[in-house]
């Protein structure tokens, strides 16, 4: 994850956590999502996230759920003023786009689908959220309804040639989405931390809930082609989730969600 030093966090800080911050160095660690996210480096270390007021809470209470399930980070702080703020702690290791894991892309594509499949196999029966795939749903049909389509950094063979296409794939087929996993959402390799190859937390949960285990299957496909730069090791990771639980049929219903964000 990238850092860059900066003089102060830019927004108005609670009171209650002005403390946090004080005589610390902070860097913005940011990606290319409108959230905001600053590492403080002060005791363990923090990650500050703040957004538009009302987009965090989704991801505060998932984050919060996966650590009570021993695979998240702690919560520290949530709060929504005039922007929502959540403050976590530093989890210990190293995400799974750090050079010591992707130099052995085998054994890191293994991992990666051994860990999916425990997460699939997790209780979710106290899980907040567990209408995961009624918004996946809608999402997409808001997103074709205002033109909202983008196949560019799909894996060709699930490719589109039109939103329409994808619009009516995913119509006849969404009745095959299960409601039957704990998903992370993202399950992408910058969101996997590893302490000496081992899991160490999942971050970035906000889109978490209880869905279908393709969406999750179909991230981790596309994070090895994107990451690794080559799509060589997707049988590693296929074949260490378990090949009988995946439906290619499925991932192409899901590819068909995706291409509208």
């Amino acid at each position: 994850m990238q850092k860059t030093l900066i003089d102060t966090i830019p927004i108005d800080l609670p009171k209650e956590i002005e403390s946090l911050v004080l005589g610390a160095k902070v860097y913005d660690s940011s990606c290319a999502s409108g959230a905001k996210v600053f590492f403080i480096d002060k005791d363990s270390g923090y990650y500050l996230k703040t957004d538009k007021k009302g987009s965090l809470e989704r991801e505060y209470m998932m984050t919060s759920y996966f650590h009570k399930k021993g695979i998240g980070a702690e919560v520290l702080y949530f709060g929504s003023n005039e922007c929502d703020i959540m403050i976590t702690a530093k989890v210990q290791g190293e995400d799974c786009v750090n050079k010591k894991h992707t130099d052995e892309p085998k054994r890191l594509s293994i991992l990666q689908g051994e860990e999916l499949r425990k997460l699939h196999e997790l209780d979710y029966s106290d899980c907040p959220c567990f209408n995961k795939m009624e918004e996946y749903v809608n999402l997409a049909q808001h997103n074709y309804l205002t033109d909202n389509f983008d196949k560019t950094h799909f894996p060709d063979n699930f490719g589109y040639s039109s939103a329409e296409e994808a619009y009516k794939v995913l119509m006849d087929g969404k009745g095959a989405f299960k409601s039957d996993v704990l998903v992370h959402g993202d399950y992408c390799l910058p969101n996997i931390i590893l302490k000496d190859w081992k899991l160490s937390a999942f971050i970035d949960v906000g889109g978490a809930g209880v869905g279908d285990r393709h969406i999750d299957i179909f991230w981790g496909l596309w994070s090895l082609g994107f990451n690794l730069q080559t799509e060589r090791y997707n049988d590693l990771f296929l074949d260490a989730y378990g090949r009988d639980k995946i439906d290619k049929e499925i991932l192409k219903i899901v590819a068909s969600a995706e291409v509208f964000g």
